[in-house]
């Protein structure tokens, strides 16, 4: 060990922003492996590095006894006084052990000890750094691909980007420079692992904040965003002042805004609708292009029916059902989508629906009051059979044996006065 160990140190600290102290405690613990697998000793050794000069001197610890049971571990009060009259029983002293040919047999042991740790290094430093990005946009370069994953460049690691997270139908060429959302950051065995999505919803919420200024600042607020990747998407969005227009905002001046989103993403349509407090005004907005003449509510359920005129019914609903797919997700109902031919039939089976409800609910009602007035105790009658008993004794023990009682007696005439 020289001052070129120094300098390498410093030069490793600058370029690959790994700590000099870190390498220096690797060095360290690798000193001491290589002591213990070369002089079967290191349970009482240190290793101490000079940062001034580079040199490295390992000492064996030895305590201070009466009578030395373990010479590697112990020393005798005698022989400690020598050194120093001040030590006692009980005190630590460092005897320096450092092997004349220590330098070579440390440098060879050690090398893959300080490689490892220097891997280890590097993998914590990009894991902090790109966790503070998850949940964020970068732009990376494609380097190549498998079976399994498209692999892009982040600048200090390779993120991973698997099939469903790709863009259906987007073609991805080496040195292709395509715009990614971190969803995940992992730190494995193998070190950091970043997965990236080109078709997670919060692509498409970044995107906007990065082209428009007033959702960045918070003044245009994105509610909820719907979106099958490549080819359609719908973002609610909402204003809490009155004179901005969430809309126009969005799309900018000749759709400028909204169309440089639409370039990143390939040609995704996108559909932006003002969001309403009002659940009715917000899913006839989520349906657009298509005109709501109605929504009526079920009252059991998170679920509505809506009216739309019948030349409309096509449009409403989309091609494979996706505008009503996508408007039912970004307003988390459950949609279904009748022409206005049958708006009457509608209404007579919502309203025999309320009224069996009702029925059912009166039902109810009455067997729990028929089930609470059965559970009603009824008061417990004293029996007063014994009393009768009682007094009937009572009667006998005051006539007494051998006495005739008159019993008078009665004429009708009499009765009848």
């Amino acid at each position: 060990m020289n001052k070129e160990m120094l300098g390498a140190l410093d030069a490793l600290e600058r370029e690959k922003g790994i700590s000099k102290d870190i390498v220096i405690e690797a060095l360290e613990a690798a000193m001491v492996s290589a002591y213990k697998r070369h002089y079967g000793q290191a349970q009482n050794v240190e290793v101490e590095f000079d940062q001034k000069k580079g040199d490295v001197h390992i000492y064996s610890v030895k305590e201070v006894t009466e009578e030395v049971m373990d010479s590697q571990l112990e020393v005798s009060l005698k022989e400690a006084l020598k050194i120093n009259p001040a030590y006692e029983i009980g005190d630590m002293i460092r005897f320096e052990v450092t092997p004349k040919d220590f330098g070579r047999i440390a440098a060879q042991t050690a090398k893959q000890v300080i490689l490892q740790r220097v891997r280890e290094a590097e993998r914590s430093i990009i894991y902090n750094e790109f966790s503070a990005y998850e949940n964020e946009i970068m732009q990376g370069i494609v380097e190549r691909q498998d079976r399994r994953y498209i692999y892009v460049n982040l600048g200090k690691i390779e993120a991973v980007l698997s099939k469903q997270d790709q863009i259906p139908n987007e073609v991805y060429q080496p040195h292709d420079r395509i715009k990614v959302y971190i969803y995940k950051v992992e730190n494995t065995s193998k070190g950091p692992q970043v997965y990236v999505s080109r078709s997670h919803p919060d692509l498409l919420k970044r995107l906007f904040e990065q082209e428009i200024p007033e959702v960045y600042d918070g003044e245009v607020e994105i509610v909820s965003i719907a979106r099958e990747a490549g080819d359609r998407a719908k973002v609610a969005v909402k204003v809490e002042n009155p004179d901005i227009d969430p809309v126009g905002t969005c799309v900018g001046p000749k759709g400028q805004r909204v169309q440089a989103i639409v370039n990143e993403l390939k040609g995704e349509n996108m559909d932006i609708v003002e969001w309403n407090a009002d659940p009715a005004v917000f899913i006839a907005n989520a349906l657009n292009p298509a005109q709501v003449v109605d929504v009526i509510f079920d009252d059991s359920q998170r679920a509505c029916t809506v009216i739309v005129p019948d030349f409309q019914l096509s449009l409403a609903i989309g091609k494979r059902g996706q505008n009503a797919r996508l408007a039912a997700k970004l307003t988390n109902y459950k949609i279904d989508i009748k022409p206005e031919s049958e708006l009457e039939t509608i209404r007579e089976e919502l309203a025999s629906k309320k009224a069996q409800a009702a029925e059912e609910t009166l039902k109810v009602v009455e067997e729990d009051t028929n089930a609470e007035q059965s559970q009603i105790e009824l008061p417990i009658m004293e029996d007063n059979t014994e009393n009768e008993e009682s007094e009937a004794l009572v009667d006998e023990e005051l006539v007494m044996p051998g006495a005739v009682i008159d019993i008078p007696v009665i004429d009708e005439e009499d009765e009848k006065e």
